[in-house]
C-alpha cells in the first residue's frame, strides 16, 4: 500500500468514526443486539452464518438506511422486516452506531484463481459489458464511502454473491438511482462469484 492509499485509509477510518460516535449511542443498543440481533450477525457484528451480514464496521448512516428500509418494506425480507418491526427510529440509530463501532473479525478468500479474477473485475471493471470497477465506489480496499457506499470488505462471500444476484434479478431494490440493479445486469454468475471471493479476503 503506498503513502497515498494509506493516507486515504486512516481518513476513512477517522471520518467513519467520527460519524459513528455522532450517530446514536452504542451503549443503549447492547442489550437489543444480544437479545435480537446476536443470532444471525453475532453480539459483536461478526456473523457466524455466511448468508448473513457482517455488520461490525459498517457505516452507521447505511446500516441505519438499511433497517429503515426493512422495517418500511422497501427492502423485502421476511425475517429482518419481523425483527425491526418493534423498532423505534432511535433504537435503530443507536444499533446503527453500536455495530459501526465494533471491530471487522478476520477473514481469507479461499479459492486464488477466483480471487484473481475478482481482483481484476473490482479494481478494473469489464470494459467489454460496460461493468464499471466496484472500487470506484466501495473504494479500492473495500471500506467504501461512508454515508453513501457500503463497507464490503470481509464480508462472507455467500451473502456478497447473494444479494449482487438478487440485484440482478430486480428482488432487491432499494439501491439509490438503479445504480446496483444496472451493474449487477451486467454480472455473469462466474463474475459475481469471483469478486465475492475476492471482497471475502480484503481488511
Amino acid at each position: 500500500m503506498n503513502r497515498f492509499m494509506a493516507a486515504i485509509v486512516v481518513a476513512l477510518i477517522f471520518v467513519t468514526s467520527a460519524v459513528a460516535a455522532d450517530f446514536g449511542d452504542p451503549a443503549k443498543a447492547q442489550s437489543i443486539a444480544n437479545q435480537i440481533c446476536a443470532a444471525c450477525h453475532g453480539a459483536d457484528g461478526n456473523s457466524p452464518l455466511p448468508m448473513n451480514p457482517n455488520l461490525a464496521g459498517q457505516h452507521p448512516g447505511y446500516l441505519f438506511k438499511q433497517l429503515n428500509e426493512f422495517k418500511s418494506g422497501s427492502r423485502n425480507n421476511a425475517v429482518m422486516m419481523g425483527m425491526v418491526a418493534g423498532l423505534s427510529a432511535e433504537d435503530m440509530r443507536n444499533l446503527a452506531a453500536y455495530y459501526s463501532a465494533q471491530k471487522p473479525g478476520e477473514s481469507a478468500a479461499k479459492d486464488k484463481d477466483l480471487v484473481a479474477q475478482g481482483r481484476k473485475l473490482f479494481r478494473g471493471g469489464n470494459l467489454a459489458t460496460g461493468v464499471a470497477a466496484c472500487a470506484s465506489c466501495h473504494s479500492p480496499n473495500g471500506a467504501g464511502i461512508p454515508s453513501q457506499y457500503p463497507r464490503l470488505a470481509g464480508q462472507h462471500p455467500e451473502y456478497v454473491a447473494t444479494q449482487l444476484k438478487a440485484f440482478r434479478a430486480g428482488e432487491r431494490a432499494n439501491d439509490a438511482n438503479n445504480m446496483m440493479r444496472a451493474v449487477a445486469a451486467r454480472l455473469t454468475d462466474k463474475e459475481i462469484a469471483s469478486v465475492a471471493e475476492y471482497l471475502s479476503g480484503l481488511r
